[in-house]
């Protein structure tokens, strides 16, 4: 009798969930049937984003990827694709409510193992940090953007994470002295005071980039002109042409119950990322709030949920997952210079720039949907 795991979101966690279970879990269950569930048609390999923005720099067939045909290697009993988002999961009937993405409806998923693996959306809708609603959406609210950032004389960027610095960096080494760029952190600290915030500071000042430190933004306002004034927590206004703020991450987990969620409405899990007060449920990528966001995480604990997965079918213990034995983070600033450290020990620039800046991930892109990156 097959075994079925329903995976919910098909980003770089639930893909590569999903070919691990295919290409190698089936090797020996030979009855495991993955039902992959997704409202976007294809994979947005949103690292890139930072560069996009910029029109001309990175194509669409370079950042969007049609996800069904990467599973055509796969024999049909063993796989499905379903268009469609989740609107409603009861673990003890072991079912999942999904939304058809053409408004058909609504059906049953039926599932013996399910994944949540549906990500986490931007604060913002009006940018494209992160995918929207449907891949047209998403490639819509790109070339928006790119439009805009062409237009503008004026940027300010608020966030001073890894989108915010790296974003500003890429508009600032590709413009230069024509455009205006300012950069709001709403602390002392930039990259929340990791340890390689201040050398991500001297590259942006180096670039040109106007850093301003302990400006949080408390809200905006597009004016009767079309400029955008931006309103600081002291009181301050700013005005410019574009706006773009990039901190704030909001779990996509309106669809769970409260039971299976931490306080700021992720996903709880355990050490095996089984999901709290659920039996046969797993959970990977930005849907979980430990330890960050961030995609080379999210393939170490899809490869810990699919090894779990596979021990369940066996009927075996579960193991817990392993995540990197360090910590990393590569920022690129501008597309010639970088920064970065592995575990404590901060790595020159030539290296964060070979590693994440000269191409941003970008050949991975289709092996992720494929499946050739494992």
């Amino acid at each position: 009798m097959s075994k079925t795991v329903v995976i919910l979101g098909a980003s770089f966690a639930g893909l590569a969930v999903s070919h691990r279970l295919l290409k190698y879990t089936r090797q020996t269950e030979k009855n495991v049937r993955v039902v992959l569930v997704s409202p976007n048609t294809h994979f947005y390999w949103n690292v890139a984003t930072i560069r996009a923005v910029i029109p001309g720099l990175v194509k669409d067939d370079q950042i969007f990827h049609a996800i069904e045909p990467g599973f055509s290697q796969y024999p049909k009993e063993n796989f499905q694709f379903v268009l469609g988002s989740a609107t409603a999961v009861n673990t003890d009937a072991k079912t999942a409510r999904v939304k058809a993405a053409d408004g058909s409806g609504e059906t049953t998923l039926n599932y013996d193992y399910l994944v949540l693996a549906t990500g986490a959306h931007s604060a913002n809708d009006n940018v494209p940090w992160k995918g929207l609603s449907n891949t047209e959406a998403t490639i819509k609210q790109l070339h928006d953007t790119a439009e805009k950032v062409r237009a503008a004389k004026h940027i300010v960027i608020a966030g001073a994470g890894p989108t915010g610095c790296e974003t500003s960096s890429e508009i600032k080494y590709q413009y230069g002295a024509d455009k205006s760029v300012v950069l709001l952190s709403a602390d002392a600290a930039l990259m929340g005071g990791d340890s390689i915030g201040s050398n991500m500071e001297y590259e942006m000042k180096k670039l040109g980039v106007d850093v301003r430190k302990n400006s949080r933004v408390e809200g905006s306002k597009v004016l009767p002109s079309g400029k955008t004034e931006v309103t600081l927590e002291d009181g301050t206004t700013i005005t410019t042409d574009l706006y773009l703020p990039t901190m704030g991450l909001r779990p996509n987990t309106g669809f769970l119950d409260a039971k299976h969620l931490n306080e700021r409405k992720y996903a709880e899990v355990d050490e095996f990322y089984q999901v709290k007060n659920a039996e046969n449920v797993w959970a990977c990528g930005d849907i979980v709030s430990k330890p960050r966001a961030g995609f080379m995480i999210a393939d170490k604990q899809a490869a810990g949920v699919a090894k779990n997965i596979e021990l369940a079918i066996q009927g075996k213990p579960q193991i817990p997952v392993k995540l990197l034995p360090f910590d990393a983070i590569m920022c690129a600033a501008g597309r010639d210079r970088g920064v970065g450290r592995i575990g404590s020990v901060k790595v020159f620039s030539i290296m964060a720039w070979a590693l994440k800046g000269r191409t941003l991930g970008l050949p991975w892109a289709p092996k992720y949907v494929d499946g050739t990156q494992w």
